[in-house]
């Protein structure tokens, strides 16, 4: 009889935050912050995070290329020592040879 089974005599009410007092008070809040003195001073906040910020990023920018020098740097100073110690392993191998002394990897003795 009653589609849904709801009944005639009931109408859902709505919540007590959902006054058209409430809806008004929210849009006059609204409405305030969208006064050209108020957007202004927005704008402002704005543009002067936005500085801090591009500094900020500067900075940054400058230690990642400081830090990229010094990693540069530093592999080019391993590979130095890398290619010095792949001589003197050379080198000592072939003492080694000309001595018959056999080679033993691990051993942690000369």
């Amino acid at each position: 009889m009653y589609p849904y089974g709801y009944y005639q005599g009931y109408l859902p009410q709505p919540a007590a935050h959902f006054t058209p007092e409430y809806e008004i008070q929210q849009f006059e809040q609204y409405d305030s912050d969208r006064q050209p003195q108020q957007l202004e001073r927005r704008v402002t906040a704005l543009e002067r995070q936005n500085q801090e910020q591009s500094r900020e990023i500067t900075r940054l920018n400058r230690q990642l290329v400081n830090l990229t020098d010094q990693v540069r740097m530093l592999n080019q100073t391993v590979d130095r020592h890398t290619r010095r110690l792949n001589r003197l392993n050379q080198r000592l191998r072939a003492v080694e040879n000309r001595l018959n002394i056999p080679f033993t990897p691990f051993d942690g003795e000369f």
